[in-house]
C-alpha cells in the first residue's frame, strides 16, 4: 500500500463482544483517551504494526446500528463518516452470528474496506458452533480471521488480514419501492466517506441525527426533496421504513449464517442438571431473589470487609498512616519554611495527607475489590439477568433493566457509574439515573461505613435505613420520569451464557477501570481537596458550619458537632459518615440520631468527584440543579424522618 494511503483502523462492534480487550491485544496498551468532539463519550486511540509500519486504531464505542439510538452509536456512524480508514474492523461475537452478520452488512454498504473480526471463538466451540469461516469469506467478500482476545489467540493471523482488507460484495436486496426511492435520493446526497447507497437508506429510515450533517453540505431545496421522497415511501409502507430495512438486513444475515454453520463434529456434552437449574434460577419471579441476596452478601463480604476493612487498614493506617504521611510531614517541616505551603501539603486538608491519602488508600482498595467482584459478575454473565428480574420494577421510573448495571457499579463508586450512564439509550433515561445516583445510591465506602454505625442497633434499624432509602429513589425516579421531557427505550437485552468467570476477562477488565479511576477520579479528589483547602483558609467552613448548625440541631435533632461531618461530606460523603461514625462510638447520638443522620448523609449532596463528573456529562447547569434538589430534600427527609421517630417514641436499640 502507498505511503499516502490512510493508516487508520477503526473498531466497529457490539458491546460486549471484547472490543476492548482486541483493542488491548492489538495495541499493547490504551495510548491516548480523549472526548469525540461535541460530545462526552470517550475514545482510545492507540497503535499497532502494520507489515511494520504502525497504524492508528480507534476503539469506537459498542454499536449494534449504524442508523443511531444512542450517543454511544451516533459518534461511531459519525467517525465512519468523516474518515476514510485504511481499514474497519468488525468486532464480533461468534456465538452471535446472526447479530454480528448484521453489523458486518450495514458496514459493507458503507463501501469502506473492512475484516470481520469472530470473537470468543473458543465460546462458540464449547457450545458446539461450528463456523465454516471460507463459506462466510466468500458470502461477505472480505477476509474472516477467528480470535479469543483475552488469550491474544489469532492476533498474529487478524494484523496480517488487515493489511489487505476488501470491500464487501454481499448485497441486500429491499422492496423495489425502496430500491426505487435509493436510486431517486442517492444523487441529490453530498459526497462522503461511505458510499451514497448507505447514506441513502440513513436518510430513507428517518435518521434525525444526520440533519445537522446534511444541512451543512446541501442545498435547501435539495434537502426539501430528499425529505419529499422520504415521505412518499413512508406511504408506501404499513411498518416504518427502519423496520423494513433491519428485516431485510436480517433476513440476509440468517441465509450467510445458514450456509456457514455446520454440524459440529462431535456431540456437545449437555450442561449438567444443576447448570441448567441455576440458569433458570437467576431470572425466576422467586428464587431469583435469594439467590440475588447471595451474591450481594458474597460481593460485601468481599468488598465490605475484605476491601473496605483488612486492604483499607493495610493502606491508610499502615502505609500511608506509619510511612508516607509521617515521613511527607517531617520533608514538608523540614524543606518548607512556609507554613501555608506545608498546610497545602501536609495540613489537614493537604494534597498528600488527605486528597492522596483519601484517594489511594482509602477509595482505591475498595474500587479495586468492587471492579474486581463487578468484573466477575459480568463475565459470569450474571448482571443481564439481574436486569431482566429488575426490569418491572425500574419502569415504574421510566427506565428498563438496563439501569441497573449503572446502578450496580454505583455501589463501588457514584463517579465512574455516571460515567458508565452513557451505556443508556435515551437522553432521559440517563439524566434519570445520573440523578438517582447522586441522591440514594452509596459507594461501597460510604455503605460499609453505613452498616457499621447500624450494626449497633437492632434489626429494625437497618430495614428502617433500606426503606427509607428505597422508597426516596423510587419516588423522585418515579417523578423524574413524569416531569421530565424526552422518552424511554425498549428493553432489548441479550443473555449470555452463564459460565465461571476467566480470571483473564477480569483482569483486563479490572486494569483498564483501575486505569480510568486513577486518571479521571483521582485528579478531582486533588481538585476538591484544594477547594476545601481554600475555603477553611478564607474561614468559609466555619461559616458554613455555623449556618447549617440550626438546621442540624432543630430540624434533625443531632449535636453541633455534626456540621463538619457534613460540611466534609461534600469532600466524600463516605467522609462525612466516618466523621458520623466516630460520634457514635463516643456515645454523642442516639439510636435514633444515627438512623436519621444515616438516611440524611446517604441522600446528601453528590461528593465533589461525582459533581465534576455530573458536570462533565451533563454540563454546569444540570450538575448545578441536581446539587440544588437534593441538598434541602435530603435535609427534608432526615427532618421528617426525626420528627416522625421521637413523636413515635420509636425504640431502636
Amino acid at each position: 500500500m502507498p505511503s499516502s494511503a490512510p493508516s487508520e483502523i477503526v473498531l466497529v462492534g457490539n458491546p460486549n463482544v471484547g472490543k476492548s480487550a482486541l483493542f488491548g491485544a492489538l495495541t499493547g496498551t490504551y495510548v491516548a483517551v480523549s472526548n469525540y468532539p461535541g460530545t462526552t463519550v470517550e475514545i482510545a486511540t492507540g497503535h499497532a504494526l502494520l507489515g511494520g509500519r504502525r497504524a492508528a486504531v480507534i476503539d469506537t464505542p459498542g454499536a449494534g446500528s449504524l442508523i443511531p439510538s444512542s450517543e454511544d452509536e451516533r459518534v461511531t456512524r459519525d467517525i465512519l463518516l468523516s474518515k476514510t480508514p485504511r481499514a474497519v474492523l468488525v468486532v464480533g461475537d461468534a456465538k452471535n452470528l446472526e447479530r454480528t452478520l448484521l453489523l458486518a452488512l450495514q458496514v459493507a454498504e458503507t463501501g469502506l474496506p473492512f475484516v470481520l473480526c469472530l470473537n470468543m471463538m473458543d465460546e462458540a466451540r464449547a457450545s458446539g458452533l461450528r463456523i465454516d469461516e471460507a463459506t462466510l469469506s466468500r458470502g461477505l467478500g472480505v477476509p474472516i480471521v477467528s480470535t479469543v482476545a483475552v488469550r491474544r489467540e489469532g492476533i498474529s493471523r487478524l494484523l496480517a488480514a488487515l493489511e489487505a482488507p476488501a470491500s464487501g460484495t454481499a448485497r441486500v436486496e429491499y422492496p423495489r419501492a425502496l430500491e426505487r426511492a435509493i436510486e431517486s435520493v442517492t444523487p441529490l446526497l453530498p459526497a462522503s466517506a461511505i458510499s451514497s447507497r448507505a447514506l441513502a437508506l440513513m436518510v430513507l429510515s428517518g435518521d434525525e441525527t444526520l440533519a445537522v450533517w446534511l444541512g451543512g453540505r446541501m442545498a435547501a431545496d435539495a434537502l426539501d426533496r430528499v425529505e419529499e421522497l422520504r415521505l412518499q415511501l413512508r406511504r408506501d409502507f404499513r411498518e416504518p421504513l427502519a423496520y423494513i430495512v433491519n428485516r431485510a438486513r436480517l433476513a440476509e444475515a440468517v441465509r450467510l449464517r445458514r450456509e456457514a454453520v455446520t454440524a459440529p463434529a462431535r456431540p456437545v456434552r449437555e450442561r449438567r442438571p444443576f447448570a441448567r437449574a441455576l440458569d433458570a434460577a437467576t431470572t425466576h419471579p422467586l428464587w431469583g431473589w435469594p439467590l440475588l441476596a447471595a451474591v450481594l452478601a458474597l460481593a460485601y463480604l468481599f468488598v465490605g470487609v475484605f476491601g473496605a476493612r483488612t486492604l483499607v487498614d493495610l493502606l491508610e493506617n499502615g502505609l500511608f498512616g506509619r510511612v508516607i504521611s509521617p515521613a511527607a510531614v517531617a520533608a514538608a517541616h523540614r524543606w518548607l519554611p512556609w507554613p501555608f505551603a506545608r498546610d497545602l501539603l501536609v495540613g489537614p486538608y493537604g494534597l498528600i495527607t488527605m486528597a492522596l491519602a483519601y484517594a489511594l488508600a482509602l477509595i482505591l482498595p475498595i474500587v479495586a475489590t468492587f471492579f474486581l467482584a463487578f468484573g466477575a459478575l459480568e463475565d459470569s454473565g450474571y448482571l443481564p439477568r439481574l436486569a431482566v428480574m429488575v426490569n418491572r420494577v425500574f419502569k415504574k421510573m421510566g427506565l428498563n433493566g438496563k439501569a441497573v448495571l449503572p446502578m450496580v457499579l454505583g455501589l463501588g463508586c457514584d463517579t465512574m457509574a455516571t460515567l458508565t450512564t452513557r451505556i443508556l439509550e435515551t437522553p432521559k433515561e440517563r439524566l434519570i439515573v445520573i440523578l438517582l445516583l447522586a441522591l440514594g445510591v452509596p459507594c461501597s465506602a460510604q455503605l460499609t461505613v453505613v452498616m457499621a454505625m447500624l450494626s449497633g442497633l437492632s434489626p429494625w434499624a437497618v430495614a428502617l435505613w433500606v426503606v427509607v432509602v428505597g422508597a426516596v429513589i423510587l419516588l423522585v425516579g418515579r417523578l423524574a420520569a413524569l416531569v421530565l421531557p424526552g422518552r424511554g427505550s425498549d428493553f432489548v437485552l441479550e443473555l449470555p451464557p452463564l459460565r465461571l468467570p476467566r480470571p483473564g476477562n477480569i483482569a483486563v477488565k479490572t486494569l483498564a477501570r483501575i486505569e480510568w479511576y486513577l486518571k479521571e477520579a483521582v485528579p478531582l479528589f486533588v481538585l476538591g481537596t484544594l477547594l476545601l483547602f481554600f475555603a477553611d483558609r478564607l474561614r468559609l467552613l466555619g461559616l458554613v458550619e455555623r449556618a447549617a448548625e440550626p438546621v442540624l440541631t432543630g430540624a434533625l435533632g443531632l449535636p453541633r458537632q455534626t456540621a463538619e461531618a457534613f460540611v466534609v461530606g461534600f469532600l466524600r460523603r463516605d467522609f462525612g459518615a466516618a466523621g458520623l461514625f466516630q460520634m457514635a462510638r463516643e456515645g454523642r447520638l442516639d439510636p435514633i440520631a444515627i438512623v436519621v443522620a444515616m438516611v440524611t448523609i446517604t441522600l446528601f449532596i453528590p461528593c465533589v468527584a461525582n459533581f465534576f463528573m455530573i458536570v462533565k456529562e451533563r454540563g454546569w447547569k444540570t450538575g448545578l440543579a441536581i446539587a440544588a434538589f437534593i441538598l434541602p430534600f435530603a435535609l427534608g427527609i432526615g427532618a421528617s424522618l426525626n420528627f416522625a421517630l421521637r413523636a413515635l417514641s420509636v425504640t431502636l436499640r
